[in-house]
């Protein structure tokens, strides 16, 4: 139980921190009142969990726990961010930019489950 604790502690940190940073350069890089930064992160984790969630359904066995737990659990879910997400959509609200709001929600849920469609489409 602790080395499965440890790989979700160690796991969710990097990927904590890649968020971070991907929000970080996302906003020297655009100038935007969309949250890119977020949307950018939560992709990434979902086309990652699907590729993740892909290979250890056909191609690994039940000894891989360990790199499911850090891959999946921990670093997927350090990098992915529901409340995040649920904040920034809350300010485009309050600031008015119901537009981005909106666009925000479709984008964000419409393309995480497109790539998880399209990743396992073929089987």
């Amino acid at each position: 139980m602790l080395k499965s604790l440890l790989l979700l502690f160690v796991g969710g940190g990097l990927g904590a921190m890649l968020r971070f940073l991907i929000g970080k350069y996302s906003l020297q890089l655009f100038e935007t009142n969309f949250p890119i930064g977020t949307l950018v992160a939560n992709l990434v984790a979902c086309i990652l969990v699907g590729l993740f969630v892909y290979q250890f359904n056909l191609r690994l066995d039940v000894s891989q726990q360990a790199l499911y737990l850090f891959l999946v659990i921990g670093f997927c879910g350090g990098l992915s961010t529901f409340s995040t997400f649920s904040i920034e959509t809350f300010e485009l609200i309050k600031q008015g930019n119901i537009v981005f709001a909106i666009l925000n929600v479709a984008i964000s849920v419409g393309a995480g489950i497109a790539s998880m469609t399209m990743l396992f489409k073929q089987h």
